[in-house]
């Protein structure tokens, strides 16, 4: 076993990689790193409370988002314009929920409650697009497994692209705006806004779930990178203890070792998995997670 020193928890070195690796492979295939999950797995199983777990949880997504944007841009099923809008909304709000991670929600028992009503939405949303008014053009697994996506439009009014045949519109300053919003919730969680954003586009714009995962995947890259920088540069003005905010540089390392061929796994197998099962596994497991905190915030 080996200590984190900056983290202050022991355990052996293999276990992060082990974890992150299952869980980004799992996760990954609905275009979801996995950080969601990993965070509580640090808070409850680790024991790291301090707010440094937040940027911990980013690192993991700079390391191991790389292998699975890879190979979702070689199957071309990179949507562009969705990362650059999403990206470009979470920045502003990213910054915001740093500053609120940091300066009013330090106490690890407020901070499971706020992790607990994330996942309940998440699951609320997944589970009433799979039952509620499912949608079998963006449950499909590709028409004759043509997974290729065709950028057609991109203003500052709508984003399209074509799949299997179909075009699908996206309000551009709608997204903008919903990215910011999560961007807040990213910055405070430690997600980068992906486990969020992916359930929206499938739900509320009603976009094919194959092809979100590489637009959603890689505004979590991006927002992760922006998301570490404020913590070590900006997060200590803004909080009593500068050490609590820093990093676990060696532990976000490991995470994303196991990720990064998790990931990348997760995305060449997606193609052959149904949206509809990928959902409910992921409905089921954050409602535990948010069954577990919220009730656990008051008992």
């Amino acid at each position: 076993m080996i200590e984190f020193p900056v983290s202050g928890i022991e355990t052996w070195w293999w276990l992060p990689v082990l974890v992150s690796f299952g869980v980004s492979c799992i996760t990954s295939t609905a275009g979801i790193s996995g950080a969601f999950i990993l965070l509580p797995y640090q808070v409850s199983i680790l024991g790291f409370t301090a707010p440094g777990v937040t940027p911990t949880n980013l690192m993991f997504n700079i390391f191991a988002i790389p292998g699975g944007v890879y190979r979702l841009y070689k199957e071309k099923r990179m949507v562009w314009p969705l990362v650059w809008t999403m990206s470009l909304g979470a920045l502003p709000g990213l910054l915001i929920g740093v500053i609120i991670r940091v300066k009013y929600i330090p106490d690890a028992g407020a901070f499971k409650l706020f992790v607990g009503c994330v996942m309940l939405y998440i699951a609320a949303r997944l589970f009433l697009n799979i039952f509620n008014k499912p949608d079998t053009t963006s449950d499909s697994i590709g028409k004759l497994n043509q997974f290729e996506v065709i950028p057609r439009l991109f203003s500052i009014n709508e984003i399209s692209y074509a799949y299997n045949d179909i075009e699908y519109r996206i309000p551009t300053i709608s997204l903008f705006i919903m990215s910011s919003i999560v961007g807040v919730i990213g910055g405070i969680y430690g997600i980068g806004g992906g486990a969020i954003l992916a359930p929206i586009l499938v739900t509320m714009y009603n976009l094919p779930i194959h092809t979100i995962s590489g637009a959603t995947l890689c505004s979590t890259f991006v927002s992760s990178i922006v998301g570490v920088l404020f913590y070590v540069f900006i997060g200590p003005y803004f909080s009593e203890e500068a050490s609590s905010v820093r990093p676990d540089w060696l532990l976000g390392f490991l995470l994303g070792v196991g990720g990064f061929f998790g990931i990348y796994l997760g995305a060449r197998i997606q193609k052959y998995l149904p949206a509809k099962t990928i959902k409910i596994l992921l409905g089921i497991i954050m409602l535990y997670i948010a069954g577990r905190y919220i009730i656990g915030y008051f008992i």
